[in-house]
């Protein structure tokens, strides 16, 4: 019965160990996206004002 309960504390600790990893894993790919995505609006917003100044 103690085996039992341990490795169900076992198999409840990597599950709950798997998902925080996870998490953090898409969290921070996210933030590199929007990081991403931030620079390339900058890069297209700037040659778009400048044409617009020149016509």
């Amino acid at each position: 019965m103690m085996s039992t309960l341990m490795l169900l504390g076992a198999v409840m600790a990597s599950l709950a160990l798997g998902v925080l990893v996870a998490y953090g894993i898409c969290l921070s790919m996210f933030r590199a996206f929007r990081f991403h995505a931030v620079s390339v609006s900058r890069n297209r917003a700037v040659p778009s004002a400048v044409r617009a100044l020149q016509g």
